[in-house]
């Protein structure tokens, strides 16, 4: 019997997870979970798995929280704020975190669990983007494991060698290939992207998402911050990792190895797939995703990303070869971003305009402490809403 806290609980990863946890109750058992402020949702949650600890975001949110699990008559005791996240991660009560939390708010929980030597489920990409380096460190230092969900880095790991030891050469890799579905607007003109609205850039064509991640994919950035990841995870330089446009998203990712083989892992688009590969690894456990049928797939389509319509990728290339904190302000002008731009303060094609112009206008710094990333965070976000108030 494992323990698990799920950082993000109430979010499309964190209910896939208590989906795939429900099927086994004789591994696992949930020790805590965390929601921002979707109280109702995480109150029914701890219903069905009555965690030993619920946290959420502000004291308002624990108040309205306790009450509706005193109403149920349940036990779980309420937390709230960073520090009862990091708490949660970092706890004796469990074995494994799933890190969940969408942006810059999960980089915390996701170093205090590899402090505390924990199996981490890496769901939130921005903890390896921000901070790659730290955050590896910490992994290293505390014997902690690492197992990556987002379903390309997750497919990568599968194609791996066993023992992979974060280095090409030595394994006989040649590349690491991401396969991106393209998002919404693959085919459509180029010329007409600044008249898209946050209803079409929310409607991903293959993966059920949250808003702030589908628009990310609308504009390929979610597949330029995998490509920051995957430097991360697997230590492969910018030049040896590429990026395809496969619009089925039946092959989640490759590896290209120096004797002309290409492992590739396919599956049904489900989340449970990886979700289910980490919670068991290095076994095996079913996930509740139906089989491939490849049959019925019939055709697989592949072909390279155009810049112009995707900038937001080149930005992360970029960011990837600059190093230091360029890839932390990318990332923090992205969220301030793609946030004005659900809020319908700027157009769709000013999100990639907007990250290039704060990109340019902060100084790269060495990414040497948490501190430093926190402050280039902040500026960057600073400057993106000054130059959305401009």
């Amino acid at each position: 019997m494992q323990s698990i806290s799920i950082l993000g609980s109430t979010g499309s990863i964190g209910v896939s997870t208590l989906d795939v946890i429900s099927r086994h109750p004789e591994r696992y058992r949930v020790y805590a979970l965390s929601a921002h402020s979707r109280v109702a949702e995480l109150a029914a949650q701890c219903e069905r798995f009555n965690p030993e600890v619920a946290v959420v975001g502000t004291a308002a949110a624990a108040s309205a929280l306790s009450a509706q699990l005193a109403a149920r008559g349940l036990r779980t005791e309420v937390a709230h704020g960073p520090e009862a996240l990091c708490a949660i991660a970092a706890a004796d009560g469990c074995d494994m975190v799933m890190a969940a939390i969408v942006g810059a708010a999960g980089l915390a929980s996701t170093l205090a669990a590899a402090r505390a030597g924990k199996k981490i489920l890496l769901a939130n990409k921005e903890a390896l983007v921000i901070s790659g380096q730290l955050l590896m460190d910490a992994v290293a230092a505390h014997n902690a494991t690492l197992l990556p969900i987002d379903s390309e880095h997750n497919a990568i790991f599968q194609c791996l060698p066993p023992g992979y030891s974060r280095a090409l050469a030595p394994h006989g890799v040649e590349k690491i290939m991401l396969t991106a579905s393209g998002g919404p607007f693959l085919l459509r003109d180029v010329d007409t992207l600044h008249q898209v609205t946050v209803e079409e850039a929310v409607a991903h064509p293959k993966w059920v998402m949250g808003r702030k991640i589908s628009v990310d994919s609308a504009t390929m950035m979610n597949k330029g911050l995998e490509v920051i990841e995957a430097h991360w995870l697997f230590g492969a330089p910018a030049d040896r990792i590429e990026v395809v446009i496969h619009p089925q998203s039946v092959i989640h990712s490759m590896v290209s190895y120096v004797d002309g083989s290409v492992l590739a892992q396919l599956g049904n688009p489900d989340m449970r797939t990886p979700i289910a590969h980490a919670l068991a690894w290095p076994e095996r456990i079913a996930s509740g995703v139906a089989p491939l049928d490849l049959a019925q797939v019939a055709q697989l389509s592949f072909s390279p990303p155009d810049m112009r319509r995707f900038p937001c990728l080149e930005l992360a290339y970029d960011a990837l070869r600059a190093g230091g904190t360029q890839a932390a302000v990318l990332n923090a002008a992205n969220e301030v971003a793609v946030q004005a731009f659900l809020d319908r303060r700027i157009g769709f094609r000013m999100i990639d305009q907007l990250n290039h112009r704060v990109m340019d206008a902060l100084p790269n710094q060495a990414a040497t402490d948490i501190g430093t990333l926190l402050e280039q965070d902040a500026a960057a976000r600073a400057r993106a809403e000054a130059f959305i108030t401009q």
